[in-house]
C-alpha cells in the first residue's frame, strides 16, 4: 500500500486540478446572466425618466420656437425646400415634410411633433408615442439640419433609441391602465385598434405613392406595424408560453437598446474628452474663458465677466471639465464615484445652460445622464413629486393614484443603477411616511422581504375593516415611500414586464 500524505491523499496521485468545476461555473453564471437579461427589462424607472425628460425638451423647444417655427423648418426657412430636398436625396434622411412644400402640412407636422411629444411625455400608449415622436423629430431637424446647438443630435439619437425601450413600464399612463385592469378580462382596446388600423392606412398610402423612399424606412415602419399588431393578437389570445416568448424577446431588444443608451453616453464624453486634450487652449488651460466672452454665448454679461475675470477659476473650470469627461466611462466601474461625477457634471449643464445661453442642450444632457442615475434616489425624487402634486390632485377632486411597477416583486437593490449591482446603500435614506403605508406580511419592498405582521392605521385599514394595532404608528417605513409599500402590497406577485408596451 503506498503511504499516503496528511491529506489523505495518496502520495503517488496527481494533484487535484485547478480548473476542476470551472465548467459547471461558468454554465451556472451563464444561465444566470442569460435569466437576468431576457426575464425582465433592467432600469424601468431610469428609461421612465429619460423618456420624459427627451419628450419635456423637445416639447420645451418646440413651444419656445413656435412663434419662429416658419422660419426655422417652415417655408419661411432660409435653407429653401429645394436645398433641403437636394440634401436629403443625397443623404437618404427621412422627413415627411419633404412630401410637400405647403404652409397647411408644414402645420399639421408641427403639431403632430407637439402633440406625440405630450404623448410621450405622459406615458399614453407609449409605444405608439415613440415612433410618432422620432417621426417628429426626424422630420423637423432633416428639414433644416443646420438649426441646432449639439443638443440636436442628442436628441434625434435618443428619439430612435427610445422606440427600442419599454419606457412606460413606470410613471406613465400605460402603467396606471395596467394596474387598474390587472386581473380583469382584457377588453376590446378600441383606442388601441383606432391607432393600429390609422397608421396602416396611413403607410399604405404613403408606400403606395412612393413617399417613404428606400426600403429601409418601408421595412421598418411596416415591421413595427405588423410587431405592435402581433403583440395586441397574442396578449390577448394566447396569454400562455407565446406571451412568454414575446416577452422574453421585448426584454431582449429593451436592455439592448439601453444598453446603446449607456454606451452613447460614454462615447459622447470619452471623444469630447480626448479632442479637448489635443486642443492647445485646453492644454494651457484658458479654453473656457474665450466662449464665455461672446456676446452670442454670454446672456448675463456681469456674471460672466466675473467669473472669467479670476485666472485660477478659468483654470479649474477648463481642467475638470476635461478631467470629468475622460473620466467618466472608467467611473462607471466604482458607484459611489460614479454617483459623484453625476452630480457635477449635472451642475456643469446647469451652468451653460445659465452662463452660455443654451438650455436645450443642457437639458438634452441632463435627460441623458439621468440613465446612470441609481433607482433609490429616482424613487425618492417620485415621491417628492406625489407629495408635490398632492394639492393639485386634491383641487381636481381626485386621489394620487400610484402605477405597479415591474419591479415590486423583485430582489433588487433599490439603489442600484443598471449599471451597478452593488449591495444596497442607505446613501439615500427614505422620506417619513404614515403608518397606513407599512406593506403587508410577506411582501417585497426595495432590497428584502417584510415577515412580521405589519397593522395599517388610517384610511386603508378602515376600508380592509381592520382594527388598527396598538404598535402601529411605531411601525418602519418602507424604503420606497408611500407609493412603493402601496404598490408592493397591492401585487406581491412577480413583475408584470409587458406594463408599458
Amino acid at each position: 500500500m503506498s503511504p499516503e500524505q496528511p491529506s489523505g491523499r495518496p502520495a503517488d496521485a496527481p494533484p487535484p486540478s485547478p480548473f476542476a468545476g470551472l465548467g459547471k461555473k461558468f454554465d451556472a453564471s451563464l444561465a444566470r446572466g442569460l435569466g437576468h437579461i431576457t426575464r425582465r427589462a433592467l432600469g424601468p424607472h431610469q428609461t421612465a425618466v429619460v423618456r420624459i425628460g427627451f419628450a419635456f425638451t423637445w416639447l420645451f423647444y418646440l413651444v419656445r420656437e413656435f412663434p419662429h417655427r416658419h422660419e426655422l423648418y417652415g417655408p419661411d426657412s432660409p435653407w429653401g425646400f429645394e436645398l433641403a430636398e437636394q440634401m436629403i436625396s443625397g443623404t437618404g434622411a427621412f422627413s415627411v415634410l419633404m412630401w410637400s412644400d405647403g404652409r397647411l402640412w408644414f402645420e399639421a407636422v408641427y403639431l403632430m411633433a407637439i402633440l406625440a411629444s405630450v404623448g410621450l411625455l405622459l406615458g399614453w400608449r407609449t409605444r405608439a408615442m415613440s415612433v410618432l415622436f422620432m417621426l417628429g423629430v426626424l422630420s423637423l431637424q432633416n428639414r433644416s439640419i443646420f438649426m441646432g446647438d449639439g443638443g440636436d443630435n442628442v436628441i434625434k439619437l435618443m428619439a430612435i433609441y427610445l422606440v427600442l425601450l419599454r419606457c412606460g413600464q413606470v410613471w406613465s399612463l400605460d402603467a396606471r391602465r395596467k394596474a387598474a385592469a390587472r386581473g380583469a378580462v382584457p377588453g376590446t382596446d378600441r383606442t388601441g385598434i383606432a391607432l393600429w388600423a390609422a397608421a396602416g392606412l396611413a403607410l399604405a398610402v404613403t408606400t403606395g405613392g412612393g413617399m417613404l423612399g428606400g426600403w429601409v424606412w418601408q421595412l421598418c415602419l411596416w415591421g413595427l406595424w405588423l410587431v405592435f399588431g402581433a403583440w395586441w393578437v397574442v396578449e390577448r389570445h394566447w396569454p400562455g408560453e407565446p406571451r412568454l416568448v414575446c416577452d422574453v424577446i421585448a426584454n431582449l431588444v429593451h436592455n439592448m437598446g439601453l444598453l446603446i443608451v449607456m454606451a452613447q453616453v460614454c462615447l459622447i464624453y470619452a471623444t469630447a474628452g480626448w479632442y479637448k486634450i489635443q486642443g492647445t487652449r485646453w492644454q494651457d488651460g484658458t479654453a473656457v474663458y474665450y466662449p464665455m466672452n461672446l456676446d452670442y454665448f454670454t446672456p448675463f454679461p456681469e456674471l460672466s465677466q466675473a467669473l472669467t475675470g479670476n485666472g485660477v477659476l478659468v483654470m479649474i473650470m477648463t481642467y475638470g471639465t476635461v478631467f470629468i469627461q475622460v473620466a467618466f466611462p472608467f467611473a462607471l466601474l466604482n458607484r459611489k464615484v460614479k454617483n459623484v461625477l453625476l452630480a457635477v457634471m449635472i451642475a456643469e449643464h446647469v451652468g451653460i445652460a445659465v452662463l452660455m445661453g443654451l438650455p436645450f442642450f443642457s437639458l438634452a444632457m441632463i435627460a441623458m445622464d439621468i440613465v446612470f442615475l441609481p433607482t433609490a434616489f429616482l424613487l425618492w425624487l417620485g415621491y417628492r413629486t406625489r407629495r408635490a402634486t398632492a394639492p393639485l390632485s386634491r383641487l381636481t377632486g381626485r386621489r394620487p393614484r400610484t402605477e405597479a411597477g415591474p419591479d415590486d416583486s423583485t430582489d433588487d437593490s433599490p439603489d442600484d443603477s443598471p449599471v451597478t449591482s452593488a449591495a444596497p446603500s442607505a446613501a439615500v435614506s427614505a422620506p417619513r411616511v404614515t403608518a397606513d403605508a407599512v406593506p403587508r406580511a410577506g411582501t417585497v419592498v426595495g432590497a428584502g422581504t417584510v415577515t412580521a405582521p405589519a397593522t395599517r392605521t388610517g384610511p386603508t385599514a378602515a376600508a380592509d375593516g381592520r382594527a388598527p394595532g396598538p404598535d402601529a404608528a411605531a411601525a418602519p417605513p418602507p424604503p420606497g415611500g408611500r407609493g412603493e409599500a402601496d404598490r408592493a402590497a397591492a401585487d406581491p406577485s412577480p413583475e408584470d414586464p409587458a406594463a408599458g408596451t
